[in-house]
């Protein structure tokens, strides 16, 4: 398989700095022999902060990055001088990136903003310096605390992607070729399932220069959501889709029976998919004759809106347009 520059998921090693410690000093200068302490606080450590990037569509800049180390505070000094604080190692990373513990498997945060920081792992405080422990009865303290470590964890970064429509289908049911014919992006496309291996995005042009996007994601097949075929690569993506563009291709045997083990995996991998509204196009309808059009209503499921498309001829691209748009600003629940 040749390498992608997609990538949506990286596994990295990530510590915080520690904080500095605490100082212990007493104030000496000419005439005051005895004066009391000044020591000042350390400087907290560096954070490790994850930074959303809307220009950025991969992970593929962390890919060969391992292990991220934020810096540590500086200790404080006399005269109630703190130390410098750590610096914090932000890492950009593109819109609809969650983060969770390698170990745990908790989902910390998810970025879906531009600009949004959120920090990964916290730096630990700087100590006090012995200026925080005179008293009335201990007037010299001799001690002042140690900087708090830093944090240390195996964090893992999975990339959903940020689409308005997410095409679902089998391997080789046009969802590509869709793609191509109604955006500028450009996906390989091939008479071979699996062609498509990583999403691909596409901003679809609309009426009055309105427009959305469509993301044409690797093909399902029956057993995905236990990790067959491309499995749970492909199904984090559709969980931040708007709509489901369920495409059939028009030659399929079972029309009917595959919309439904389609909708299967997804309630297995997730139930709250299911609440998501759904279109169903038929594609390929060039290789239609009118008699097996006629003949198709039998074979649609029940209840759904069902639209003939063709890339290649344009047949029902506008209208599946309309559809989408309408979901998208009035949306409804489909059964």
């Amino acid at each position: 398989m040749a390498s992608s520059n997609f990538i949506d998921y990286v596994k990295l090693n990530v510590r915080s700095g520690a904080g500095g410690a605490g100082s212990m000093h007493f104030r000496r200068e000419k005439h005051v022999e005895k004066g009391g302490p000044d020591g000042g606080d350390g400087g907290r450590g560096g954070h490790v902060i994850l930074k959303g990037n809307a220009q950025l569509w991969t992970l593929l800049h962390l890919k060969y990055t391992k292990h991220v180390k934020a810096f540590d505070g500086k200790a404080g000094e006399g005269a109630r001088r703190t130390g410098a604080i750590g610096k914090d190692i932000i890492l950009e990373v593109p819109l609809g990136t969650t983060a969770r513990n390698a170990e745990t498997g908790e989902q910390l945060f998810e970025i879906t903003e531009d600009g949004q920081e959120l920090i990964l792992l916290k730096g630990g405080r700087g100590g006090l310096g012995n200026d925080h422990f005179k008293s009335p009865t201990n007037q010299t303290p001799q001690y002042a605390q140690p900087g708090e470590s830093g944090q240390e964890a195996w964090v893992i970064l999975e990339l959903k992607v940020l689409a308005d429509v997410g095409l679902v289908g089998f391997p080789n049911a046009g969802k590509s070729t869709l793609l191509s014919a109604v955006s500028a992006a450009r996906p390989e496309i091939a008479d071979y399932p699996f062609t498509t291996l990583v999403p691909n995005l596409g901003v679809v042009s609309y009426r009055d220069y309105k427009s959305f996007v469509m993301a044409d994601i690797p093909g399902i097949i029956e057993g995905a959501s236990q990790g067959r075929g491309l499995g749970l690569r492909f199904l984090r993506h559709i969980e931040r889709n708007s709509i489901l563009l369920f495409l059939i291709a028009a030659d399929s045997t079972d029309i009917r029976e595959e919309y439904q083990t389609l909708l299967n995996e997804l309630r297995i991998y997730n139930p709250s998919l299911l609440d998501k509204d759904r279109l169903l196009a038929i594609s390929k309808a060039d290789l239609l004759t009118d008699e097996e059009r006629a003949s198709l209503q039998d074979e649609l499921p029940d209840g759904m809106d069902v639209l003939l498309i063709s890339a290649i001829t344009q047949e029902g691209i506008e209208q599946l347009k309309d559809k989408i748009w309408k979901h998208l600003n009035q949306p409804f629940s489909v059964n």
